[in-house]
């Protein structure tokens, strides 16, 4: 429990949302469910082949399987940062599913790099999916693991486009239009004028970002 409220100010924190300490009350805790193989946590939960972990939103719960040593100090934060992230954007309207995956990367600082040159590399290729791609997607459902991580890689890396270029508080407010309604172009151009102001630039201006880097 320690570790976890301590992500849990963090994660907060980065997104620029209020404490609720609610949060970890009994009624309204926090479940975290650790099965004793993969091929438990897979048949149990109902997860991916490829998955680690897996977040139920409404119920706040965290399963994983034992032999998973990433879990206290990679997929816990992730995980977290969804239930959170939720908490405060809400369960409603029609926030695209990577908005929601690269932010519970993000907080994964390990991997930062990773992404950044899957990224790049796919740049090169000519075989990144677009934006719009990605919004269509639902990953949770996706069995070709090759396309996960491209997936994830792409989340990671326009999220961290939006805050290192424009910073945090600046992304807390874009999340904070998409939570009262707006939907992307509306929440990008309200944020981010006369620099983003569709899905289309963003686009363009997330791969120049990693271009040049």
């Amino acid at each position: 429990m320690g570790e976890a409220e301590r992500y849990y100010n963090k994660i907060a924190s980065d997104l620029g949302y209020s404490r609720y300490d609610k949060f970890w009350q009994w009624e309204d805790r926090v479940k975290i469910y650790i099965y004793r193989t993969r091929e438990e946590f897979i048949a149990s939960a109902g997860a991916i082949g490829w998955a680690t972990g897996m977040v139920k939103y409404k119920e706040k719960e965290i399963s994983s399987f034992r032999q998973n040593e990433r879990f206290l100090h990679s997929l816990l934060p992730h995980e977290l940062t969804h239930l959170i992230f939720r908490d405060f954007v809400g369960y409603g309207g029609d926030i695209p599913l990577w908005i929601d995956e690269g932010v519970a990367q993000w907080e994964e600082k390990h991997k930062r790099k990773e992404a950044i040159s899957i990224v790049k590399d796919l740049s090169k290729q000519g075989n990144l999916i677009p934006i719009a791609e990605l919004t269509r997607m639902d990953i949770r459902v996706e069995e070709d693991a090759v396309l996960a991580r491209n997936f994830y890689a792409e989340a990671v890396t326009i999220i961290g486009f939006l805050i290192e270029k424009y910073g945090g508080s600046k992304f807390t407010l874009f999340c904070r239009q998409l939570r009262d309604g707006k939907d992307m172009d509306e929440a990008l151009s309200f944020t981010y004028p006369n620099k983003i102001r569709n899905i289309g630039e963003l686009e363009e201006r997330w791969i120049e970002y990693y271009r040049g880097g």
